[in-house]
């Protein structure tokens, strides 16, 4: 039987992107064995698929290395572009390790395949979803669809239920939920004053219930944007007393009829479930993760210091104070006059 280790990357939004090719690969070798590598935290972003038959959780590139060693892989094929995933694909003993030539590893791969870049060399700015299905029609699939892909667990969608009754949100014809946080930096934050007017506006124009997001990291950011908000249809997720986790994320944002958040990994999540999303975006550039979610709206402010891809703002963070709530009202309410 031929054994197939798929590397996923490292971010929670780049997971999602590669599901349209992780599905591409499942489907063309369906009758091999293959094994999701991935970092502990973002099993739960793929937890409910049938694309795995078994999971190596990444924990340093040698251990990584001997727990596919024993495994004869035939096939490795490496979404994340970094040094030591090739370095453990190739200790692990693939017989064949099929990623992009960048960062030195060129010589770890057997298939090193050339990044989009400019006749200067340069990198092209281009999607990352349309690099990950380049790698699964390299390997011999059918060209992999836009279409992402996620599920939810039945704990998932009881932990959901029990959030919608502790914010009494069946009382709301429509839910709009807010994500605050982003893992990347400071610099992808928008100010918690306008997430609070802007669930404030949207609760008085749309009589809608806003539920505020939050991972472990976000809870008092949540909290002080409901508290600003000071409207009792606005609430934070960390003030319903349930435990967070991604899985609990998804059901969430599955259910919602809108998603505005920042330029982070729950972005994605609503794209995977068919959910209108407006994404904030400041310091970086909107083409490295064009999903061409049909329900989306993109705004970035175009300033002259940016995109600057930091994760610290060095000046005054006018990329994303000058995008302020009106704007984004008006872009979510024309995805939720489109849901009419």
């Amino acid at each position: 039987m031929t054994t197939v280790a798929i590397f996923l990357p490292g971010w929670v939004g780049d997971v999602v992107m590669a599901t349209p090719a992780v599905r591409a690969i499942r489907r063309h070798f369906h009758d091999a064995h293959i094994i999701g590598v991935m970092k502990p935290y973002v099993r739960d972003v793929v937890a409910g698929a049938n694309w795995f038959d078994e999971i190596v959780t990444m924990r340093g590139a040698m251990a990584t290395s001997l727990a596919l060693r024993s495994r004869k892989l035939d096939l490795a094929v490496l979404f994340p572009n970094s040094f030591r995933s090739a370095l453990a694909a190739w200790i692990g003993g693939a017989t064949r390790r099929v990623g992009y030539r960048r960062h030195g590893r060129g010589l770890l791969l057997t298939d090193a395949l050339e990044p989009d870049r400019h006749p200067d060399g340069a990198l092209r700015i281009s999607p990352i979803i349309d690099a990950y299905n380049r790698l699964a029609e390299y390997v011999g699939c059918a060209p992999p669809t836009h279409d992402m892909e996620l599920f939810t667990l039945p704990d998932n969608e009881a932990a959901a239920e029990n959030v919608w009754d502790a914010g009494g949100f069946y009382r709301y014809p429509e839910v709009v939920c807010l994500n605050p946080g982003a893992a990347f930096g400071a610099s992808k934050y928008w100010p918690v004053e306008y997430f609070a007017q802007l669930a404030r506006d949207l609760s008085i124009r749309r009589r809608c219930a806003v539920l505020v997001l939050c991972g472990p990291a976000e809870r008092e950011l949540a909290a002080r944007i409901a508290e600003l908000a000071n409207d009792p249809a606005v609430k934070a997720l960390s003030q319903l007393e349930v435990p967070l986790s991604l899985g609990l994320t998804k059901a969430l944002i599955r259910r919602c009829d809108l998603l505005v958040t920042t330029d982070s990994g729950p972005r994605h999540f609503a794209a995977a479930f068919d959910r209108p999303v407006v994404t904030l975006f400041g310091p970086t550039h909107i083409a490295w993760t064009e999903t061409y979610h049909h329900r989306a709206i993109h705004l970035q402010k175009p300033v002259e210091c940016g995109p600057c891809q930091q994760r610290k703002c060095r000046t005054d963070h006018r990329c994303m104070t000058e995008l302020k709530p009106s704007e984004v009202l008006i872009a979510a309410e024309d995805l939720l006059h489109g849901k009419d």
